[in-house]
């Protein structure tokens, strides 16, 4: 006989997964929502009143939020936050001593564009960025190593991996921040190779800091339960949906080889993880 406190239990836990997925699609409706306001005005189709930077401040909330209430379907709410905190320790004050000194990532000043500024030296957005393609690329990176789970070395792939992707993320991010949406500005160095006004030393800086940040925040972020989960497209929808706004704006402004780049990052990005998920 079935005691009553079991059905209690498993009705308790159905309920609890209901309410997840219905967050979960409001969250992802907002996004998407966000998304679409942010890539119509990126395109011009009309003029926004008001501060211009509202409509990037509304889509990177809306992509944190959808990123974070994602990954609540998987893993305890309690580690989602501590894993959201050590990215925004680490990252942030890896960027605030950037903005101040101009290392890890090379000279360079936050223009009003990118919002307010955290003591009056790192704009809030900054950071909560850095959660938004970690997590993401994170996700995508599970996607594409879904055949090699379990290998023993899959651990260190994933970090290798999930840093990659968020290189190849940041590749498409700085002509966006820099030529379209001046949200920062790269100071003159000595270096002659750049990529659309950004020096070397910013790539392997974001390397270096992803790198970073996964070694402290892999940990809390495995899940330990014994509990099989199908694969999760919600990180691939994102980062794909991002990666079009960013090649959409460098296209209007006529950035035409990082807007290929983009794409085709985009693209063999996109395959790699489909790939992956059904293995």
């Amino acid at each position: 006989m079935i005691r009553p406190s079991t059905i209690a239990a498993v009705n308790s836990g159905k309920a609890a997964v209901n309410a997840g997925q219905t967050w979960h699609w409001i969250f992802s409706t907002l996004f998407v929502a966000a998304f679409a306001f942010v890539w119509l005005n990126t395109l011009n189709v009309f003029a926004v009143t008001g501060n211009p930077g509202w409509p990037a401040a509304l889509l990177v909330a809306a992509a944190v939020a959808t990123t974070l209430v994602s990954l609540a379907r998987q893993l305890p709410g309690q580690n989602i936050l501590l894993a959201a905190a050590i990215i925004t320790a680490i990252a942030g004050t890896l960027q605030a001593l950037g903005a101040i000194t101009g290392i890890p990532f090379g000279p360079y000043l936050y223009m009003e564009a990118a919002g307010p500024k955290l003591f009056s030296v790192l704009p809030w957005s900054v950071p909560v960025v850095w959660i938004i393609v970690l997590l993401n690329a994170r996700g995508v990176a599970r996607l594409i190593l879904r055949p090699w789970r379990k290998s023993r070395l899959y651990g260190f792939r994933l970090i290798g991996v999930t840093a990659a992707l968020a290189l190849v993320f940041d590749f498409g991010l700085e002509p966006y921040a820099t030529q379209v949406n001046h949200f920062w500005q790269w100071q003159p160095t000595k270096l002659a190779l750049l990529w659309h006004g950004t020096p070397p030393s910013n790539f392997l800086g974001w390397l270096m800091t992803a790198l970073l940040v996964l070694a402290f925040a892999t940990p809390v972020m495995i899940n330990k339960s014994h509990q099989k989960f199908p694969s999760d497209y919600h990180p691939l929808m994102v980062w794909l949906l991002l990666s079009l706004l960013f090649a959409t704006g460098a296209a209007t402004h006529q950035l035409w080889l990082a807007a290929g780049f983009i794409l085709v990052a985009g693209l063999i990005t996109a395959v790699m993880a489909v790939r992956g998920a059904r293995w």
